[in-house]
């Protein structure tokens, strides 16, 4: 048995897919990292 036919007949339990728009979730996370650190300043909190 290999570790692709392993790999493949177990059943997807809903997590996050192993295929998909890796580079966009890269740039939306560190959006998301400017604009915590942005509102952070802002408030004067660091």
């Amino acid at each position: 048995m290999s570790a692709h036919s392993a790999t493949a007949a177990r059943p997807r339990t809903g997590g996050p897919r192993d295929d998909g728009p890796q580079t966009l979730e890269h740039v939306l996370g560190w959006v998301l990292v400017l604009v915590v650190a942005m509102l952070v300043t802002r408030l004067g909190l660091l």
